[in-house]
């Protein structure tokens, strides 16, 4: 954003003829302007792409106390009243016509931080989005009566001090000396080589940049307590932090040992499954200085947290990580281009390691924090593959079984001395259904969805609109008998329950999930991501549906298979503990990875392959979606010199055209054009084009996509073209 635009008398009206909104009613007399800083920039809350840029607003004199940088106005534009944000004020505008003046200052609250607007407008870049889409998540709708609370004079607390630290004289290790409200750190950094030093360099003020391989499944040193460890040594320096995670569970157990560690006034959750009023409160606590932390999901990557000395991401491979509203951005790039902005820490945690955090590394952008061998031996449990050359020489039918030999005799030697886990691949009683004949996958014969049967005596239903289908057929060879090929996590308890009577059975999936577990004997089935923790550490963890897990049509299916498989064994008692592991699947390299315990090899091997094919995330790459005709213009247009390959147009499969109407939606919003947006994707000549890219070309390129799209919105020719960078559920 770095032009404007000065809205005037003249332009008013002849934008109103242009966007067909009747004509603009226009003041009477120009009030008289504020005597300094007179011109206001504005950002508009709008979503059609020639709109993202600043607009010029005069300053009434009688507005000129509260209109300033940051607030949110209400301001006259093609003749209707708009929501935007003031942007700054500045001594002149950009053209010697008169301007309109601002309508209104809905709140003297400024929201809208320099920080946070730079890195919107980062953002958007990267996305080929609106930067008013980006700030859309940034910052939360309004709530009167929360802002009276902040209007009182001495309503916003001051920052807490943190406490001072002296490491040279102390005889504890700097790691595990108290931090500010009471707990002592954990000591979870000093299971990894450089750990120590990574706490040493943020607690002296500095901003190293770490991709941290987490052993801390549960326990005194869990991967929370971890966080809480870096968190609070930027405390000690005097800094704030942010801390996203990926999902509530997560939430509640990172919030608990930030609060533990820092106290409760210090700490602001944010997270928009708490209700409007909640968030807002604390998101203006944070703006206020009152909290100097701030951990949540997307939306806390933007806190305006004040004087900012780390920001952390767990997890960077969950799939809730992607922002699921236009411009579709993952929250490790925002918090990427943040740390690079405001100079901060970073940390990347998580179980497994992504292609895209071992790029990091392998870039030098960040140092590899992970444990050597001899304390993964320590820490890890042991891990046997079901279906290696020494256990298909003792059950030549293990490859054949869902729960083979190993598995039954892990499970059964697990019950005796507490909780044993199984991660199934899906949820549901039988999630996916084919013909008993010919193995034809069962469909819908209203809407082609994939039919599901949801109980043991209940009829198939459709996944997708959920239509019973009691007569069906099989198209290819017209038999009438259906057959499971999916089992799900409530047929596998029903079938444990009966194998081990007498021991609980505890179905943890769907949306029933349960959080932990007493460290008793148990039989535990959970889809991945819905694991209970076990206070001692799970007894034995079976991990089922190896190869439904690796032989889905993505890209990233193997490295989301290790992710979720690194995630559920952790969870399991160390090796010297008597904790076992047994892992389903044919893949032996991906297999393999488990049993050695080496997330970081397999990072490091997919990302090679990447390179050597050109994809992401060793390039970037774009996926335009639309009518043919409307890519074609599009693409006419792209003055790209050759620093794209160009791949498509192909056409849209049927069964992810839906996901592609609600994105378009989504991006689109109430704005006009939604329908034909929507209505392009839908129809039966939806056709998706792909650009790759390299970094190097990158900037230029996104560059390029936003310039056209603009022009294209701006001349209201041809159909829409939905645009949308790196998707991670494309490939």
């Amino acid at each position: 954003m770095t032009h404007t635009t000065r809205v005037s008398e003249t332009t008013e009206g002849q934008l109103s003829l242009l966007h067909g909104f009747g004509a603009a009613r226009l003041p009477q007399a120009d009030p008289e302007r504020a005597s300094s800083l007179p011109v206001a920039r504005v950002i508009l809350d709008a979503q059609l792409p020639h709109l993202d840029r600043f607009f010029d607003y005069a300053v009434p004199a009688a507005m000129d106390a509260e209109a300033q940088p940051g607030v949110r106005v209400k301001v006259r534009f093609a003749g209707r009243e708009h929501a935007g944000f003031l942007a700054e004020r500045v001594e002149e505008a950009s053209t010697t016509a008169t301007l309109l003046p601002l309508a209104k200052v809905v709140s003297p609250q400024q929201v809208l931080t320099p920080g946070v607007l730079a890195l919107a407008t980062a953002v958007a870049a990267r996305s080929v989005g609106t930067v008013s889409d980006v700030l859309r998540s940034a910052i939360p709708p309004r709530m009167a009566r929360v802002e009276a609370e902040f209007d009182e004079p001495g309503a916003a607390a001051d920052p807490p001090t943190p406490p001072s630290e002296d490491p040279e004289a102390s005889a504890v290790p700097p790691d595990l000396l108290p931090v500010a409200a009471g707990r002592a750190a954990s000591g979870g950094f000093r299971r990894y080589p450089n750990g120590s030093a990574f706490l040493q360099h943020v607690r002296a003020g500095e901003s190293p940049r770490a991709v941290l391989t987490s052993l801390g499944g549960y326990g005194a040193m869990a991967w929370h307590e971890e966080i809480a460890d870096a968190v609070a040594a930027a405390a000690s320096s005097g800094r704030g932090a942010v801390v996203v995670v990926p999902d509530q569970r997560d939430l509640a157990r990172v919030e608990a040992s930030l609060v533990a560690r820092l106290g409760a006034p210090a700490v602001a959750r944010l997270t928009g499954e708490d209700g409007a009023t909640p968030r807002y409160r604390n998101f203006l606590r944070v703006l206020h200085g009152a909290a100097t932390v701030a951990v949540g999901t997307r939306s806390a990557a933007y806190a305006p947290v004040q004087n900012l000395g780390l920001v952390c991401l767990w997890d960077d491979g969950d799939d809730q990580h992607v922002e699921q509203r236009a411009p579709y951005q993952h929250v490790r790039d925002v918090l990427l281009l943040r740390a690079e902005q405001s100079g901060a820490a970073m940390l990347l945690s998580s179980f497994g390691r992504t292609t895209e955090a071992q790029r990091l590394v392998d870039t030098g952008w960040a140092h590899a924090i992970q444990a050597d061998r001899n304390e993964v031996r320590r820490s890890a449990p042991r891990v046997l593959h079901a279906a290696d050359a020494y256990q298909m020489e003792r059950d030549p039918l293990a490859a054949q079984a869902r729960i083979p030999h190993a598995a039954w005799a892990a499970a059964q030697a697990g019950l005796r001395t507490g909780p044993v886990l199984l991660q199934v691949a899906r949820t549901g009683f039988s999630p996916a259904l084919a013909c008993d004949r010919c193995r034809h996958a069962a469909r819908c014969t209203a809407c082609s969805g994939p039919l599901a049967q949801p109980g043991r005596h209940a009829p198939p239903a459709c996944r997708w609109c959920g239509r019973p289908d009691n007569h069906w057929a099989c198209p290819e060879c017209g038999g009438t008998r259906m057959r499971a090929t999916v089992a799900g996590a409530t047929r596998t308890a029903e079938e444990l329950g009966r194998a081990f009577p007498g021991v609980p059975v505890i179905s943890s999936a769907g949306e029933h999930i349960v959080d932990d577990v007493r460290d008793v004997p148990a039989v535990v089935v959970a889809t991945p991501g819905a694991e209970p923790v076990a206070a001692g550490g799970y007894a034995a963890v079976i991990l089922l549906d190896g190869n439904a897990l690796l032989s889905r049509e993505s890209l990233r299916a193997a490295e989301d298979a290790l992710r979720r498989w690194f995630s559920a064994a952790i969870l399991a008692r160390p090796a010297a503990a008597g904790g076992t592991v047994v892992i389903t699947g044919d893949d032996d390299v991906a297999v393999g990875h488990l049993v050695r315990w080496d997330p970081a090899g397999a990072a490091s091997r997919e990302l090679a392959e990447r390179h050597e094919l050109g994809l992401p995330p060793a390039v970037r790459y774009a996926v335009l979606t639309g009518t043919r005709e409307a890519l074609t213009h599009f693409l006419d247009g792209l003055e790209t010199d050759g620093a794209v390959r160009v791949v498509g147009p192909a056409p849209v499969p049927p069964d992810v055209r839906r996901e592609a109407v609600l994105a378009a939606r989504a991006a689109a919003g109430e704005a006009k054009g939604a329908a034909p947006a929507a209505a392009a994707l839908a129809g039966h000549d939806s056709h998706r084009v792909l650009l790759f890219f390299s970094y190097r070309a990158a900037a230029g390129v996104t560059k390029l996509l936003r310039a056209r799209r603009a022009a294209l919105s701006a001349r209201r020719t041809g159909e829409p073209v939905h645009i949308r960078l790196d998707a991670i559920d494309v490939l």
